[in-house]
């Protein structure tokens, strides 16, 4: 059998897979052929994959070609190096995102969207900063957020909240305010840093800023929060219709977050971000929760604690 980089081309790997298109039920683990790298990408042998919201919806929806296997974030270590790729060893730690195939052993991933992972943080959290904490960065910026203000966060208790609650802080929060849908999760998230825990149907004194990762109804009682000149980062989850000559009343913004966004079209503030994460937990400033590490094959129960709403933190597989 012909080697590339070192790896075997043409060897099998472990992936997850779905050929129709539902809910959990539908994932399955497969074998399949591990994939060669081509121009500007790199193969990733992956120790840790991220669970995240919006690719647990994906599986749901029509718009994904089937079959498919997810994308998402990986950690793991470089296997093998395409053409024009340049700065990177064979064996290197790396983490990044990939768009499709992540659900693996082996995936190939677009060299822009790989980088180093310091030889300090472990792989659980490698994979709960590259996507989880670059979103809350993002959304955090994208309103604009300065020390001495408040900020309240909807979904609070999950991967991307519990780091926004934690950067509020490090960044010099007045008071940040965590909102969810019951209080089953108010002791883990004054843990991590909330000063305040609310339910969605309770307010609170006018804050800043919101973080939107709730949408639907939540979405509406947190913009009702904000004080004049306030603004409202929606980054995660559909929303309600909002009137504009309400905002221009109250002298409310509203702003929409993608991630994607921000990697494709603004590839040196996502590296500043990058590099700033690492930062901040290295000097402990940013720890993400990690609600469960689970093998590949319990893909599916990952799944469903997304769609149940009942994690508390970063859901990673392990292959």
């Amino acid at each position: 059998m012909l080697k590339f980089n070192g790896v075997e081309e043409g060897g099998g790997m472990r992936r997850v897979v779905h050929r129709r298109h539902g809910g959990p039920e539908v994932l399955e683990v497969d074998e399949a052929s591990r994939p060669v790298p081509g121009e500007n990408e790199l193969l990733v042998e992956v120790r840790a994959i991220g669970v995240s919201l919006p690719v647990v919806r994906l599986t749901r929806a029509d718009s994904a070609e089937l079959p498919h296997v997810p994308g998402g974030e990986v950690v793991g270590r470089v296997a093998a190096i395409g053409k024009n790729v340049t700065g990177w060893e064979i064996g290197q730690r790396a983490a990044g995102l990939a768009f499709t195939g992540a659900y693996a052993e082996y995936v190939t991933v677009a060299a822009p969207f790989l980088a180093p992972v310091p030889d300090a943080v472990d792989d659980a959290t490698a994979v709960a900063l590259v996507r989880s904490g670059q979103v809350a960065l993002g959304a955090l910026r994208a309103g604009a957020f300065q020390a001495g203000e408040s900020v309240l966060i909807t979904a609070a208790a999950g991967s991307v909240g519990n780091l926004a609650i934690q950067l509020a802080n490090a960044f010099g929060a007045s008071r940040v305010v965590a909102a969810v849908g019951d209080d089953s999760k108010a002791d883990f998230l004054r843990g991590v840093g909330a000063h305040e825990v609310i339910r969605y149907d309770q307010t609170t004194e006018p804050v800043d800023v919101v973080l939107d990762g709730a949408g639907g109804e939540a979405q509406n009682a947190a913009l009702q929060q904000l004080a004049p000149f306030g603004r409202l980062v929606s980054f995660n989850a559909a929303g309600q219709p909002v009137d504009v000559n309400e905002l221009r009343y109250n002298a409310r913004g509203v702003i929409g977050f993608a991630m994607a966004h921000l990697a494709s079209r603004r590839p040196e503030v996502y590296a500043r971000h990058r590099q700033e994460l690492w930062d901040l937990h290295t000097r402990g400033a940013l720890k993400p929760a990690i609600h469960a590490i689970l093998p590949l094959e319990q893909a599916a129960e990952a799944h469903r604690i997304m769609e149940s709403r009942a994690s508390r933190g970063k859901i990673v597989l392990a292959p």
